[in-house]
Order: structure tokens, then sequence, then C-alpha cells
């Protein structure tokens, strides 16, 4: 399984709902580091399957997500937990920082 599409209509089910840690890749089609940061969140999503669920969220399809976690600027990657926003990231990150982070949630 790789990420999960993220949408305003699924994001209460897929995240705040979710008994596992959740990462989510916030990006547009148009934001370049959020392209170079894809490929990473991809390899993260395969890695921890089956441990965290990856999704990414569209900024620019979900107005309302993005207005209310407050998101000025992308790539941002959020870490929920239980339903909350516990970690965040913003702009290009290495790997190894993200998994590190990640794996304090497990």
């Amino acid at each position: 399984m790789s990420e999960i599409v993220l949408t305003q209509e699924n994001f209460e089910e897929e995240v705040l709902k979710s008994e596992k840690p959740v990462l989510v890749d916030l990006w547009a089609p148009w934001c370049y580091p959020c392209l170079a940061l894809a490929p990473t969140v991809s390899e993260i999503a395969e890695e921890f399957e089956g441990k965290i669920k990856v999704g990414k969220l569209n900024i620019g399809e979900a107005p309302g997500i993005t207005a209310r976690y407050k998101i000025m600027s992308i790539p941002t990657l959020i870490i929920f937990k239980d339903g909350k926003d516990v970690f965040r990231f913003v702009g290009v990150q290495p790997k190894e920082v993200i998994v590190d982070k990640i794996k304090g949630f497990l």
C-alpha cells in the first residue's frame, strides 16, 4: 500500500480517527520542493507499512483543512497521533530526520 490520497471528505476518518500514527504530507502540484520530497514520503510509506499511515493532501483541494491547521508554507509534514497534531516539519527534510521522529511516536 502506498500513500492515501486525503481529501476534505476522508480526512477525519483516515487521520483523526486512525488508530495508528499518521504522517500527512501537505503539498501542491506546482510546488517544486513538494515534488522533491514526494519520493522520500513514498519510501517512508513503504518502510512503515502496517505501523503508520501516510497520506498526501493537496492543499488546493482542501482549503478548510489548510486553514484549520494554519498551513503557511509547503511542503509541510504533520504527524498525527490519536487525532492530534503532535509534530510538524516545514520544508524539505532528510529522510533520517523524519524517520527518527516517526519512531518516537510508535
